[in-house]
């Protein structure tokens, strides 16, 4: 008979007691609405014969370290549930942080043009587009699975974003990406969570990230480790209006490289931030002139 030990126990080997038992309390309270109090009074054994077997799909699916929320198809951010799928980078607690960073210094703030860069699943823009008053947000991103899993996002959860087509290292050979007039294409504020994770640290990364999360959203080639980060920067420089903020998830390996190249190219107030577990995870700079 199946039951939340037997499941968990199956995990145990993978993934440690703590984390199997908290991906099945998941699986159980978001697949099947389960309850904390359901799940330990033994309320899984009134599972249909159908519901077992698809359990024990998800669970062989587990086993193999396929990431839960592209097997349920969502992830939590910010309080919110957003669609997520294979090609779409999943939402880490990282990027809520930098969404914190970004709300708390600009609540006072109304009616900002705000633009985000390699925008996957839409989590930033939205978050944003729905905690600020009156912002107009735009996402860009060049994948067509994060496109449409964007566009879906903003329109399940009520958000004014624009999601386009966009190849940020592009975006200062194109024309048509650059502002043409003092009012057209000016951002109040750019925020960006791009590629960042150097193809040397993959020997340091767990099996569910590297099999089946997008490489072309995580990786960037060993000599290039900025690669992003200096094309959205001179995009940005030119782009932002006066006193507009620019910020960035970043490498903690190349915080300060990072923070002097801003700084070398002309942006002012540049300002690191920790995450959680201590790590100089994030960055903002502001364009003065």
């Amino acid at each position: 008979m199946i039951s939340y030990e037997s499941l968990w126990r199956k995990l145990e080997s993978i993934y440690g007691a703590g984390e199997a038992k908290a991906l099945v309390r998941y699986v159980l309270e978001v697949k099947y609405g389960f309850t904390a109090t359901d799940i330990y009074c033994g309320k899984i054994t009134q599972l249909s014969a159908e519901a077992c077997k698809e359990l024990q799909k998800i669970t062989e699916r587990l086993m193999n370290s396929e990431p839960v929320q592209y097997i349920l198809g969502s992830a939590d951010f910010y309080g919110r549930t957003f669609r997520v799928r294979p090609g779409v980078l999943i939402p880490r607690p990282e990027t809520e942080e930098l969404c914190r960073w970004i709300i708390d210094s600009n609540r006072s703030v109304e009616n900002q043009q705000v633009l985000d860069l390699c925008t996957g699943s839409g989590c930033i823009a939205i978050t944003l587009a729905l905690e600020l008053t009156g912002t107009t947000t735009t996402a860009w991103d060049i994948a067509s699975e994060a496109l449409t899993t964007a566009q879906e996002n903003a329109e399940l959860l009520g958000a004014n974003v624009k999601v386009e087509k966009q190849d940020v290292l592009l975006l200062n050979q194109k024309q048509s990406a650059k502002p043409q007039t003092a009012r057209d294409r000016q951002w109040d504020l750019i925020v960006s969570n791009p590629p960042y994770i150097c193809e040397k640290e993959k020997a340091d990364m767990h099996k569910n990230v590297l099999d089946f999360e997008p490489a072309i959203a995580l990786f960037v080639p060993d000599l290039e480790p900025l690669r992003f980060y200096t094309a959205i920067a001179d995009y940005a420089f030119h782009a932002l209006k006066t006193n507009g903020w620019l910020y960035f998830e970043i490498n903690p390996l190349y915080a300060s490289d990072l923070q002097q190249q801003l700084e070398a190219s002309g942006f002012v107030h540049v300002e690191t931030q920790k995450d959680q577990y201590g790590k100089t995870r994030f960055i903002r700079a502001q364009k003065c002139e």
